[in-house]
């Protein structure tokens, strides 16, 4: 898999590499599948991160984990999603708006993961070239991960945030390809975020679990 880590081109003088270009190129087809609220979001999800497992497996273990857990909340959503499906008019997801409960959990949940995989990271170097952002990217991309298989709308704005330290993360470390995607993430974050809001709004709420008739 030595050629997943090889050079495709150079662009405005920065080395693009098969790895980051097709696994972001996946990332793009994940996102703009997430809007449409299709089931195939997490199979291309997952196929993006198999290909970035085997471009750092071997030689940054630490990556090559992390694409491991986004593998296994692909998974998860794919599950998820399946067992939802047909709750709204059109078959797919019903988008809907966290409550404050699970919106105070999965900013609980970030930001105690933040602080345990950035001092993870931080005792072993070799898994990350710059823990604490590395750590804020990892973990909000598994919360915002996790809010999309709940159908949350909250979910869009997790991306956001991401996005803040992502591309100047990316370009700083020489990941140009992984930058410039990012900036793409985030136009594509504002009109799924605008579209989901609008359908959250429209028709019957979905039913969750414990809550009164």
């Amino acid at each position: 898999m030595n050629w997943l880590n090889s050079e495709a081109f150079t662009l405005f003088g920065q080395r693009i590499i098969w790895s980051d270009m097709a696994g972001n190129i996946l990332g793009l087809i994940t996102l703009a599948l997430g809007w449409r609220r299709s089931l195939w979001t997490w199979p291309v999800q997952f196929l993006s991160g198999l290909v970035l497992f085997a471009a750092f497996y071997g030689h940054l273990t630490g990556s090559a984990g992390k694409q491991a857990v986004v593998m296994a909340v692909a998974l998860y959503g794919w599950w998820q999603w399946q067992r939802d499906k047909g709750r709204s008019a059109d078959g797919h997801i019903a988008p809907r708006f966290a409550t404050w409960r699970e919106r105070a959990a999965m900013l609980g949940a970030a930001a105690a993961g933040t602080v345990a995989v950035a001092l993870l990271f931080t005792a072993y170097p070799s898994l990350s070239w710059d823990p604490w952002p590395d750590a804020y990217i990892f973990v909000g991309t598994v919360v915002a991960m996790y809010a999309q298989a709940k159908g949350m709308v909250e979910f869009w704005i997790a991306w956001l945030l991401v996005d803040l330290v992502g591309v100047p993360l990316n370009f700083a470390n020489g990941y140009a390809f992984s930058g410039f995607v990012y900036v793409i993430y985030g136009a594509l974050v504002l009109w799924g975020m605008r579209d989901w809001w609008l359908r959250s709004r429209r028709g019957p709420q979905p039913v969750l679990e414990g809550a009164p008739a």
